[in-house]
């Protein structure tokens, strides 16, 4: 028989089933990470269409049937963010953000934190201007909500002192093995740390989604920060991101 829920969701990520479905991952507000099926999508006159794109913020009616797969009965949009998806930067630095959740967060469980911070950064996305072309890995944003994730999930590496020795000078490099920062006397570590990755990475970490872009991190510091970030994901949670690759 089942029942029905509802629930607000950004869409996470969407592909193609059977003739005329979609099959959507979605992260609740209600139960966290979930896959539902979108039956009839790709038709021509769905009734939900458009309004289930990926990166689109919409409250949902899900059908809980027998299966592990839900089905959407109804679909209401609160932000397309269109703007997002229509400008390839943007949507760029938004489907870095849209595999982090993908990654990191797996399980049918809610966290209220995590899916107030993806909302937070869609909107934000929304509003920055076009840029130049540039590498959206290093986009201040994008880097921001990575590192907030990592600390939401627990794998936010320790950076404030040495994790051999204790000390809190002369940090110079992040070793996974050990989950944070060592100093000059203790090894160099995987990754190469300068007092302006560290600075980018705690400025980017402390400071709210909306005001990433005026933090003022550094090139330098934007590229250890994205060192950490992705041999992170690799030692903690042994993935890579493929959006980060572009």
């Amino acid at each position: 028989m089942g029942r029905t829920s509802k629930t607000e969701a950004v869409v996470l990520r969407s592909f193609r089933f059977g003739e005329a479905d979609r099959v959507l991952h979605v992260y609740t507000a209600e139960s966290g990470r979930v896959g539902a099926v979108a039956k009839g999508i790709r038709r021509t006159k769905s009734r939900f269409g458009a309004r289930l794109e990926p990166l689109s913020h919409v409250e949902l009616l899900l059908h809980h049937g027998s299966g592990e797969l839900r089905t959407v009965t109804g679909v209401s949009l609160i932000s397309s963010h269109h703007e997002t998806r229509e400008d390839p930067y943007r949507l760029a630095v938004g489907l870095v953000g849209a595999e982090a959740m993908l990654r990191l967060y797996t399980e049918q469980e809610a966290n209220e934190q995590a899916f107030t911070a993806l909302t937070r950064f869609l909107d934000r996305l929304d509003a920055i201007p076009p840029r130049a072309p540039a590498r959206p890995a290093l986009d201040p944003l994008a880097l921001s909500f990575q590192l907030k994730l990592l600390w939401l999930s627990g794998y936010l590496p320790h950076l404030d002192s040495c994790v051999e020795c204790g000390a809190v000078e002369g940090l110079v490099g992040y070793l996974p093995s050990a989950g944070g920062a060592v100093c000059r006397d203790c090894g160099p570590g995987t990754v190469s740390l300068s007092p302006e990755g560290l600075r980018g990475i705690r400025t980017l970490l402390t400071t709210p989604l909306a005001a990433a872009h005026e933090a003022g991190v550094t090139d330098r510091g934007g590229r250890e920060a994205l060192a950490v970030v992705t041999t992170s994901y690799e030692y903690s949670g042994g993935f890579r991101l493929r959006t980060l690759s572009a």
